[in-house]
């Protein structure tokens, strides 16, 4: 592993001249250090640090040749080295579709070998290594690392000091593993129950519960040395339009935004968070020209930086997005980010025409070399800040010391036994007597979120006969045919019991059916809903339903230890839900949860 003398040389006298002190998040960075870097840059090199960037494969220099062909095909570069030669991006983002997150230590010599391939360059500079890792629902980095319960369920234990614990051991492994920025907490307030891009990513309802928990999260990555990012700014909590694949519009008034979207972001930035996140999002009651907020003006600089005061970094959501595809073009929407005032560029489709886009709207006058040099400042605070200058490298042995320890996996599946919501439990069903030995398990297996073991009802199933009953999983899927449900009613008559998952559930959902057949056999049923809450409000005929938020491992065998009576469930409903028949009325307010 390389020396701090070697860093030293291999970024040219850079790290040098901004040797900073200790690499604690708090430091102040020494903005007339970072302005006489600045002074250094070239134009390309200025335009470059604006954008982070995807890359395909395990390794910065050696990946698998389908990986090299997906680089030519994509960004006209062979690796992340050639891509960090050509284009001198400031950052780069992994994702586990790249083959960037195999395992911890791959990760960290991917990680490694990026830093090194910068740090090389003339004026070379450390990145900014980020990723997606929100827990729940969206992870990028799996097993062996600790994983946690998504927000929502954060949401349902309802405890900042989880949530301060949550980032501070995540983010302790993502530093650990190379990677010194995530792309988390999720600071919408959802109130749609339809929405389909946030829901369970959401901590709740409650903007006060949620400006709670996302300033805790924050201050727990923030411990670690890696830097938080709230998103989706201004709010994507309540639209029935998915922004990776449309164009949503958020009908709220000014005074709504600021009673409720607002008041988690304003948390944050009084938590110090190092990034805040942009949303694809039309918000005509803040800006009505029907631009998206990321290329915003009166949003991002009238709103966050003026009226809400932050000074940090701003980064878009993927470029690649529809949402911020749908009016621009791929050659404006990066130049119109930054007139707005975004500092990040994150993940243009085509890398070539968004940093070209830049560089020829400076050499024209649209964009000044200050505007970017304010931008560049920013993103240099808060490399200082995370003592990239310092300490730009991990190491293997910082890997096994710190990523999935049992101390870690531990506090996870104690954090989580305090997020198990029950709804409804007729006539004490739950905990299951140790009489009902055989118990099968049904339900719907959607794919697994990366790095955990799935599918849900195997996960269950070996979670109940580890807890002493004997359990068999028999998949049904998400739409079970009737061949299907005939199979597991028959499955049923040879059980004691029958635990059904169930994943958003609708009123013409064949798991409804599937559901009344089973309670139909006389057996006992016990429901988890894994993944929204909402699914109790179809099932009125079920006479025991739980709520997991998530089908990761962590949430399921907590699940798990709740319908054996293990531990006691503990989680309040961080959502109303809704009743079925008519949605204008609450079923379940927030903060209801039964236990035993």
């Amino acid at each position: 592993m390389p020396t701090r003398r070697t860093v030293l040389a291999a970024g040219a006298g850079v790290t040098a001249a901004l040797a900073l002190g200790t690499p604690a998040y708090a430091d102040t960075p020494d903005d007339k250090k970072l302005r006489s870097l600045i002074s250094r840059m070239t134009l390309e090199e200025k335009v470059g640090q604006l954008f982070v960037m995807r890359v395909y494969g395990n390794s910065a220099t050696d990946p698998a040749q389908a990986d090299v062909d997906a680089n030519l095909k994509e960004i006209g570069v062979r690796t992340a080295a050639e891509l960090i030669a050509k284009y001198r991006v400031g950052g780069i983002i992994y994702f586990t579709w790249a083959h960037n997150t195999e395992n911890p230590h791959q990760i960290a010599d991917l990680s490694n070998g990026i830093q090194r391939a910068s740090l090389t360059q003339p004026r070379g500079l450390p990145l900014l290594v980020t990723t997606d890792q929100e827990h729940g629902i969206v992870c990028r980095v799996g097993k062996p690392a600790t994983l946690f319960p998504g927000a929502m369920a954060m949401g349902a234990g309802g405890s900042r000091a989880d949530a301060r614990t949550l980032g501070r051991i995540s983010g302790a492994e993502l530093r650990a593993i190379g990677i010194n920025q995530d792309y988390s907490p999720d600071a919408d307030v959802n109130i749609n129950p339809a929405n389909p891009v946030i829901g369970v990513r959401s901590f709740g309802a409650d903007p006060d519960a949620v400006a709670g928990l996302v300033a805790a999260e924050v201050q727990g990555y923030q411990r670690s040395s890696v830097a938080a990012t709230a998103k989706h700014f201004p709010g994507h909590g309540d639209t029935a339009v998915d922004s990776h694949y449309g164009f949503p519009v958020i009908t709220h008034t000014r005074e709504v935004w600021e009673k409720l979207d607002a008041v988690p972001f304003r948390a944050a930035i009084k938590a110090g968070i190092g990034s805040i996140m942009t949303a694809h999002i039309q918000f005509p009651a803040l800006d009505d020209s029907g631009d998206p907020a990321t290329l915003s003006q009166p949003i991002l600089t009238g709103i966050l930086r003026g009226e809400l005061g932050y000074d940090g970094v701003v980064v878009t959501d993927s470029l690649g997005m529809e949402g911020v595809r749908t009016k621009y073009g791929d050659d404006r929407v990066p130049v119109l980010a930054l007139k707005a005032g975004v500092d990040q560029l994150l993940n243009p489709p085509d890398l070539a025409t968004a940093w070209n886009a830049v560089l020829k709207a400076v050499q024209d006058g649209e964009l000044t070399e200050a505007r970017l040099d304010e931008s560049i400042l920013r993103i240099l605070r808060l490399k200082a800040r995370l003592g990239l200058f310092e300490k730009p490298y991990v190491s293997r042995a910082g890997v096994d010391r710190v990523v999935g320890t049992d101390a870690h996996l531990a506090a996870a599946d104690r954090i989580a036994e305090r997020t198990t919501t029950l709804l409804v439990n007729k006539g004490g069903l739950l905990p299951l007597s140790r009489r009902t030995r055989k118990v099968l398990v049904v339900g719907a297996d959607p794919a697994s979120p990366s790095g955990t073991t799935g599918p849900p009802t195997g996960v269950l199933a070996t979670a109940l006969t580890e807890l002493g009953f004997t359990a068999t999983a028999l998949s049904t899927g998400t739409a079970p045919s009737a061949a299907t449900i005939a199979k597991a009613v028959a499955a049923a008559q040879e059980a004691d019991a029958v635990v059904i998952a169930t994943y958003n559930v609708t009123a013409g959902s064949s798991q409804k059916t599937l559901a009344e057949q089973l309670v139909a056999t006389g057996k006992p049923v016990v429901a988890v809903a894994v993944r929204n809450p909402y699914d109790v409000a179809q099932l009125p005929s079920v006479p025991a339903c739980l709520a997991s938020y998530s089908w990761t491992d962590v949430e399921l065998r907590a699940a798990a230890r709740v319908i054996a009576g293990k531990v006691a469930p503990r989680g309040k409903l961080p959502v109303p839900v809704q009743r079925a028949d008519d949605p204008a009325q609450v079923l379940y307010p927030i903060g209801y949860g039964l236990s035993y």
